[in-house]
């Protein structure tokens, strides 16, 4: 199963999560993002619906794959603030 870890962190004069190196919009407090970040984790793990999926790798290969719906990651927060 995949994990999915939101970190809490500063950011462009507030506070935001990041995922990886992907940053949040900035809020004004630590709370604020605290609280965003716990409803994006929260929204992860909410099942959706079995589909097929088609995309294109980066040397241009199409591939289509089943995305189980049922198949959500699991979901932790860092704030070491």
């Amino acid at each position: 199963m995949a994990e999915v870890v939101y970190k809490i962190v500063e950011h462009d004069g507030g506070w935001a999560y990041k995922v990886g190196d992907v940053f949040s919009e900035a809020f004004p407090d630590h709370k604020s993002a605290a609280a965003a970040a716990r409803r994006a984790a929260a929204e992860q793990r909410v099942p959706g619906s079995t589909e097929v999926i088609q995309y294109e790798d980066e040397q241009g290969k199409w591939h289509e794959e089943t995305s189980r719906g049922d198949d959500r990651p699991r979901t932790d927060i860092v704030d070491k603030s």
